[in-house]
């Protein structure tokens, strides 16, 4: 099947009460649809195989790449290369969702700092 529902894939929690349900998931590429509750922070991290875009759905997100703080809106995209250090926040009182693509597969590769 080619079509892909949300209420049909791999759902799972992470962080701080987030959700993540895996769109797509190979290991060469995943594509994850996640959201992030008011106030909800990930731990500073980095990936030593994946690079990651990151694109917001609906909210505004913060994140922290190498020491520098970046806002990034609706309809706006954010990309995270190998071995960059870097976590998404949060900081507002509404939800957060994005979509996050990582190629290869990013759970694995996942080293906290």
């Amino acid at each position: 099947m080619s079509i892909i529902r949300k209420n049909l894939v791999e759902h799972y929690n992470w962080g701080d009460k987030c959700d993540g349900w895996h769109m797509l998931k190979t290991a060469g590429l995943s594509v994850i649809e996640e959201r992030m509750p008011a106030g909800a922070a990930e731990a500073m991290h980095y990936h030593e195989c994946a690079q990651q875009f990151f694109y917001i759905l609906k909210g505004e997100a913060v994140f922290e790449k190498e020491g520098k703080q970046f806002e990034v809106k609706a309809k706006q995209g954010f990309v995270i290369k190998p071995f960059e250090k870097h976590r998404i926040l949060n900081n507002s009182k509404e939800d957060l969702e994005f979509l996050v693509i990582s190629e290869p597969l990013a759970h694995g590769d996942r080293i906290e700092i």
